[in-house]
């Protein structure tokens, strides 16, 4: 049964796809208004645009600095596109500015979830069970317990999970597939290098 959709929710998820406008609707119809269900549906149909530029090439980009806290947190990012031309368009190194200040202020540790070595999984895991089982829980609720608090961590830890700094509706990963959609050409945060006195370096590589 599907319910009024707002021109607000089909405008953000035409922002999240270049999907065209009545398909979008449409699926959010066919979701009652679930937008991770209603984009999922355009990915299966083929009309996510973000989707398809996803695949292509990225040669070109910026590298880009941010001194932040009076000089205490630095960041140096690299961000690719397809062409030089849409590496000098502001709205690209407005975004790339926007990337930096995010880093600087949640300290990831990762571009995405794809760059995770397996073994700081297990590691948060092990934390992460030693500290339920001390609860005395039963196995099944602990088992879910241990699940929601490391999908919690890696959500923390991946910049593309992370809700954005300026915006709690949105995530990182929201931010660029606007960006895509609105410039027409596929665009990677490709690595990233988060320096704070007093601590050691993280790479998002």
């Amino acid at each position: 049964m599907s319910q009024n959709i707002s021109a607000e929710l089909v405008k953000e998820i035409r922002d999240k796809t270049s999907a065209p406008l009545l398909d979008c609707k449409k699926a959010l119809e066919e979701t009652n208004g679930d937008i991770e269900k209603a984009i999922e549906i355009l990915k299966i149909k083929g009309l996510s645009k973000v989707d398809k530029k996803s695949s292509r090439d990225t040669s070109e980009g910026l590298i880009f600095s941010y001194i932040h806290a009076g000089g205490k947190i630095g960041v140096i990012l690299e961000v690719n596109c397809e062409t030089d031309f849409v590496a000098r368009n502001n709205e690209f190194q407005d975004f790339s500015k926007e990337v930096c200040m995010q880093i600087a202020a949640s300290a990831p540790k990762f571009v995405s979830s794809e760059n995770i070595p397996g073994s700081f999984v297990e590691d948060e895991k092990r934390i992460i069970k030693a500290q339920v089982d001390e609860l005395g829980k039963k196995p099944e609720v602990a088992d879910k317990m241990v699940e929601g608090k490391l999908n919690k961590i890696l959500e923390e830890v991946c910049l593309m999970d992370q809700v954005y700094i300026r915006d709690s509706k949105m995530k990182v990963r929201d931010l660029l597939n606007a960006l895509i959609a609105k410039l027409g050409e596929n665009i990677n945060i490709a690595r990233f290098t988060r320096y704070q006195i007093g601590e050691i370096d993280q790479n998002g590589e």
